[in-house]
């Protein structure tokens, strides 16, 4: 078979070191690329969420008031959900053209780019509003790089699972949240306790967004070393992991593509209420300090760790949509009481986040199989591209500044009910989207 020469010195790379090892990328090896891939992204995602928090409100918006200042910084976090499918497009039309590995070159080298220029942003001593226009085009860039960032290896690990073992590939993909939050939560309590305030609010949080940078180098080079293996090439060229064009894919799979956005929503709400907006609310409505929260968040992030592992051995056991389904309604029944918690004091904080943390690992672990299993191979590529950022659009896009609002205006009851018609969303379409059903879903 004749190879395509790479177009690019990352790719000639990528394709060297893959020749000097073994003939054949090991399925092992797709899981770690995945991985990785998704760990770079899930820390780029926290390092910004947790700046929203803790320094966007003093830095870019120091003329309002902590909540408010708050508030615009997640209605400015929201701006990359809203971009996502925007990328998806343009990057799905650089992928027919010119190839998945300079789209994903492309994409990666510009969420590296918009990630690690957070790190320079002026704050409002120095250029007033337009700080916040400069942060604005920032979040879009990255965005725009997520959407161009689907490399389509999750739904390769899927097409390639054996029927037994559908559930425990479906999870491996998820594993990057934890430890994107786990590496991202780590950073920031360690600046926050090694330096004084104004140090850390001047310079120290702008060191996690360079090592975000670095991050992404190292997923970009896993991940070409994927698309670019001869045994891959083929499956990514032919029919099961193509792009198909959006609007043919829409009119195919519309209905499917909406279902299946709402079947996460449960997982997705659940991701940003136990980690984003319960850090926003201790650090201002509570005495507890935000270093320790994070060290709380860690513990949690580790006990969804496990809970994805076993959401994966549980769906090949019981069936992927009965673990979707109980844990829906688990997070039904949380949202009435779990929120409540977090104006109990330190424990009561701490046991929101490790139950809530272990209901989103059994949630969000099979979130991604739920999103790619009901589509045709023709269109899984697409398809499941567009579901996963409609998905993240409606579930969680929004979810930090909607709960805030609501809690500050209505209570924390409100925020659990806001987490409740996620929950809400994903029993009913399970209900409509028969292709969950069974085990072999």
């Amino acid at each position: 078979m004749a190879h395509q020469i790479p177009s690019n010195t990352l790719e000639r790379d990528a394709l060297a070191l893959h020749a000097k090892g073994h003939s054949k990328v090991q399925p092992g090896e797709i899981a770690i690329g995945v991985i990785i891939g998704r760990t770079s992204e899930f820390f780029d995602f926290f390092v910004y969420a947790i700046a929203s928090v803790l320094v966007f409100p003093q830095v870019v918006f120091p003329y309002l008031d902590r909540l408010n200042g708050t508030l615009w910084s997640f209605a400015i976090f929201a701006l990359a959900f809203v971009a996502r499918p925007f990328g998806s497009a343009i990057f799905m039309a650089i992928d027919r053209n010119y190839g998945r590995s300079a789209k994903l070159t492309i994409a990666l080298f510009l969420l590296g780019s918009s990630t690690v220029a957070v790190a320079f942003l002026p704050g409002y001593a120095q250029v007033g509003s337009l700080s916040a226009i400069i942060l604005c085009a920032f979040r879009i860039g990255q965005g725009v790089a997520l959407g161009g960032a689907w490399d389509g290896l999750a739904s390769l690990l899927a097409i390639n699972a054996p029927e037994n073992r559908r559930g425990w590939f479906a999870m491996i993909p998820q594993l990057g949240a934890p430890l994107g939050l786990i590496v991202a939560s780590g950073l920031f309590a360690y600046f926050l306790n090694a330096l004084s305030t104004a140090d850390f609010l001047d310079w120290g949080w702008r060191y996690p967004f360079f090592v975000a940078f670095a991050l992404n180098v190292v997923a970009l080079f896993a991940r070409l070393r994927m698309v670019v293996a001869p045994d891959y090439e083929t499956l990514f060229r032919n029919d099961e992991l193509k792009p198909s064009r959006i609007t043919a894919t829409i009119r195919s799979d519309g209905w499917k593509i909406v279902v299946g956005a709402f079947a996460p929503l449960a997982s997705f709400a659940l991701f940003h209420m136990v980690t984003v907006f319960p850090l926003s609310w201790v650090v201002l409505f509570t005495n507890e300090t935000a270093a320790r929260f994070l060290l709380v968040e860690i513990v949690g992030a580790v006990v969804g760790l496990i809970a994805i592992v076993s959401s994966g051995l549980l769906a090949d056991r019981y069936g992927r949509r009965s673990v979707l389904g109980v844990s829906a309604a688990a997070i039904a029944v949380y949202s009435g009481f779990a929120p409540q918690l977090l104006a109990t004091g330190e424990l009561g904080a701490a046991a929101f986040m490790i139950v809530g943390f272990a209901l989103l690992g059994l949630s969000f672990g099979q979130s991604s199989g739920a999103v790619a299993s009901s589509f045709s191979l023709q269109s899984r590529y697409t398809g499941s591209a567009l579901t996963s950022d409609l998905a993240w659009l409606f579930g969680a896009g929004f979810a930090p500044l909607v709960a805030l609002l609501l809690a500050t205006r209505l209570g924390l009851i409100a925020a659990g009910l806001y987490l409740l018609s996620g929950a809400l969303g994903t029993l009913v379409a399970l209900v409509v989207n028969r292709n969950l059903a069974g085990r072999t879903s």
